[in-house]
């Protein structure tokens, strides 16, 4: 399945599902990324590393581990 960290520059994708457990997971949650939210994809690093998004209209810098936890729906 696809995860947050393939998307690419510009695109729009909707939330299928957060792995992981634990505070890590609960972090996530609480940063606003949800099942069925929609994230738009801002930009990247230059290194893949951390991912800048805009979630329920404000802006989020994700890391790259974190952002392999956020299952996209197809």
């Amino acid at each position: 399945m696809r995860t947050l960290k393939d998307a690419g520059i510009g695109e729009t994708v909707t939330v299928a599902k957060i792995t992981g457990e634990g505070a890590t997971k609960r972090r996530i949650m609480d940063m606003g990324i949800t099942r069925g939210a929609s994230l738009y994809i801002r930009k990247v690093a230059p290194l893949g590393d951390p991912v800048e998004i805009t979630v329920r209209g404000y802006e989020l810098t994700v890391r790259k581990a974190d952002a392999e936890m956020v299952q996209l729906a197809e």
